[in-house]
């Protein structure tokens, strides 16, 4: 099934890459990359992160005749356009898919369901560990596995090319690229916890996965040292020089890549569930954000010519991007102590990096949005465009303009206030909104009590910005909103806010039947010392296992 979209590389490598099947970085150094290349290395040589050097603008014509495609043959069609048949031909890439979404509890993977009035929720959480994440990690875990095949071919025992993806996880990333990756040949998962800090449900999902080549690592400490330990085995010569890391984490090409195809799919759903909405009319995303990447999700399937009025992100009390859209600066600001402290426990509120507000929607707790870099980027483009140079002189210029703004965070915590017209690009595209703590739990409660629907912390903070994105441009306007988590991941938040509900029953009415007794399945976790050398023996140790198991050898 041909997507319809022109292919008009220019070139050598171009006589097989179109320009959105290139790849650069935002900061400037590294460009013409393929897709497997961005998808193994995940970050940019210079610091940066990937981006395909032309975002495909897809015809009306052609967008508007995949209205009625599945989800499956949506998703082939969007995510085709950044990928070189001659890196995955057709077939193979519709299989990669289809593998990918088979997974899930619905055939429509996200559905989308009317909340009340001009607002519609896109239901995210329905593949395997019930976040959205899913969406991105069980294709990526694909993907891993497709390209390891290709490398491996006609190769035998040590002379294999065996992945050794390392992460830290304050909960759902954890659980989602453990069960993306498990079980896959020749990719081994090492996923890194602060001990007793994540929520329990979410420990559970990762700890009983027992596939061999899973391994859960408890780290005596926090978030932070968890990270600290992931960077400096990157760093780390010695372990570079034995064994191939990957990584899973949000800055992935490859996870905002999937994300891009529900955006077009909700689009379509909501035109075969409204009588008054007509393919081509402009419809408002509301988007809970922490770092930033579902959201650009939405800016890329705008950028390919998807009609949407405004892009809305919304924020918990760790505001950094509502500030930077208020005020053009985008400065950290931590917190500490007393001022610190929010959020419940018992929803792995624990779990987070230093110097956040701990919140009632704790994967949202951060101090900087590490995919934010990528619409930096292009704002910063657009701004060097407007001098009328040529296109290589834009980019050269946005990468230097990037690097400035990353290196003045870097250093002095923050940059800003951006260019007036950076900001006023910005501020076409996007609004935002910041909810508290006390505003989630009462959209919680109140959306409950009106329509009976029960929603996880993550997706009031969108319900609660969608409430007043319609005050602003009226009822007329569609607005989807973005559930992120099934209500049942943070189960303490929603039944704060519910437990006086009159005939309100967690057990009855949220939980799923896949939680029940998984507390009583076996688990496998190692703890370990917050010592980035003894994670490091202990994963040349784990993976040697494996690898002697997988051969056969008894030695």
């Amino acid at each position: 099934m041909s997507n319809g979209v022109a292919t008009n590389g220019t070139g050598s490598q171009d006589q097989t890459h179109t320009p959105s099947q290139r790849y650069l970085s935002t900061r400037g150094e590294d460009s013409g990359l393929s897709f497997e290349d961005v998808v193994l290395k995940g970050l940019a040589s210079d610091g940066g992160l990937y981006i395909p050097e032309q975002v495909p603008v897809v015809p009306e014509s052609v967008w508007q005749s995949w209205k009625d495609f599945s989800f499956t043959d949506l998703a082939y069609n969007i995510i085709s356009l950044y990928i070189s048949p001659s890196e995955i031909p057709a077939e193979d890439l519709k299989d990669i898919i289809n593998r990918s979404y088979a997974t899930f509890r619905t055939p429509d993977v996200t559905p989308l369901v009317h909340l009340q009035g001009s607002i519609h929720l896109l239901e995210l959480f329905h593949g395997p560990t019930f976040a959205f994440k899913d969406v991105a990690l069980q294709f990526l875990g694909n993907l891993f596995e497709y390209f390891l095949v290709r490398k491996n071919q006609g190769k035998e025992g040590r002379d294999r090319y065996h992945l050794t993806v390392v992460g830290a996880t304050s909960g759902d990333t954890g659980s989602a690229a453990i069960y993306g990756l498990r079980g896959k040949k020749d990719v081994s998962v090492f996923m890194l916890h602060p001990k007793g800090r994540v929520s329990p449900i979410q420990e559970l999902q990762m700890t009983t996965v027992l596939d061999a080549n899973v391994h859960n690592l408890a780290v005596t400490g926090n978030f932070d040292n968890c990270q600290d330990i992931v960077k400096a085995l990157f760093a780390d010569p010695e372990i570079n020089s034995t064994h191939k890391l990957g990584a899973v984490n949000s800055i992935n090409w490859a996870r905002i890549l999937a994300q891009t195809v529900y955006y077009f799919y909700s689009y379509f759903s909501l035109a075969r569930q409204s009588e008054s909405f007509n393919i081509g009319d402009n419809v408002r995303f509301v988007v809970p954000s922490g770092n930033f990447g579902d959201i650009l999700a939405g800016y890329f399937a705008f950028r390919m010519g998807l009609p949407v009025d405004k892009l809305v992100i919304a924020t918990n009390e760790n505001d950094i991007l509502d500030r930077f859209w208020k005020t053009g600066c985008y400065t950290k600001k931590p917190v500490s102590g007393s001022q610190a402290e929010g959020g419940l426990p018992e929803d792995g509120v624990k779990a987070h990096e230093d110097g956040v507000k701990e919140t009632m929607s704790p994967a949202m707790d951060i101090l900087v949005s590490s995919n934010f870099e990528r619409l930096l980027w292009f704002l910063a483009y657009q701004f060097a465009s407007s001098v009328g140079m040529d296109d290589e002189w834009n980019k050269k210029q946005a990468g230097q303009e990037v690097s400035s703004w990353l290196d003045s965070l870097k250093e002095k915590g923050g940059f800003g206030p951006v260019y007036k017209d950076v900001l006023e690009s910005a501020r076409r595209d996007f609004e935002s909104e910041r909810v508290s703590d006390q505003e989630t739990l009462d959209t919680i409660k109140s959306l409950y009590q009106e329509v009976g629907y029960v929603l996880d912390p993550h997706t009031a903070v969108g319900v609660e910005a969608a409430r007043r994105s319609v005050k602003r441009a009226g009822a007329d306007i569609p607005h989807i909103s973005l559930s992120t988590a099934h209500p049942a991941k943070f189960s303490g938040a929603v039944t704060l806010a519910l437990q006086n509900e009159p005939g309100f029953d967690f057990e009855a009415k949220v939980l799923p039947q896949e939680f029940v007794g998984l507390d009583k399945k076996e688990k496998r976790v190692n703890d370990v010392a917050n010592d980035w050398t003894a994670v490091r023996e202990l994963v040349r140790k784990q993976v040697e296992e494996e690898l002697k198991a997988r051969d056969g050898d008894s030695a």
